[in-house]
């Protein structure tokens, strides 16, 4: 079981938000598998989540994904959409399509690009670098900051957006229990 702390206060509205450390990529794994369990009923019945994914470079959003994307089972290679801006994943009864919207120089460019389609749509949409699309992307049902402690572990921070991701978190643990050092 991981460890939760009280919530983080600071300037901005941080009262929601809930911490843990992920002291390995062995903890961030279990972390995606047990969001991946919760998730696929909700997918597979036609409906959409929208997860955002927040952090500096190499702070493990796209460690994170194909853990998640695995978990969900998707197989083959899982490519980071850094040059192409979205990957999608087509999986029995649903899609995920995998954001990422470092290159963006405009949030417009979102809008130029077409992707209101996709995120109006069924199925998983994450998004790396979603303040690249400041102010067009619809509110997320999960938001996620990954902060790099060290070269193994990661602070992450989580807060539910909607009644939808607020249902989901409350029933989330990780597939098997983390250890502290």
């Amino acid at each position: 079981m991981f460890t939760m702390h009280a919530p983080i206060l600071a300037s901005e509205d941080r009262s929601a938000f809930t911490q843990t450390t992920w002291v390995s990529e062995s903890a961030c794994c279990s972390w995606a598998t047990g969001l991946a369990v919760l998730l696929r009923p909700l997918l597979e019945q036609g409906g959409s989540f929208d997860v955002r994914l927040n952090g500096t470079l190499g702070a493990g959003k796209t460690t994170f994904t194909p853990h998640l994307l695995r978990a969900l089972g998707v197989t083959g290679r899982v490519k980071s959409p850094s040059y192409a801006v979205v990957e999608t994943h087509a999986l029995p009864g649903y899609d995920v399509h995998h954001f990422d919207f470092y290159r963006f120089n405009d949030p417009q460019e979102w809008e130029d690009a077409g992707f209101r389609d996709l995120f109006a749509g069924p199925g998983l949409k994450l998004v790396e670098w979603p303040d690249k699309a400041d102010g067009l992307l619809p509110t997320p049902d999960l938001s996620l900051h990954i902060e790099p402690l060290d070269d193994t572990q990661r602070a992450v921070r989580w807060r539910a957006h909607t009644a939808q991701g607020q249902r989901l978190l409350a029933d989330l643990q990780p597939a098997e229990p983390e250890v502290t050092p």
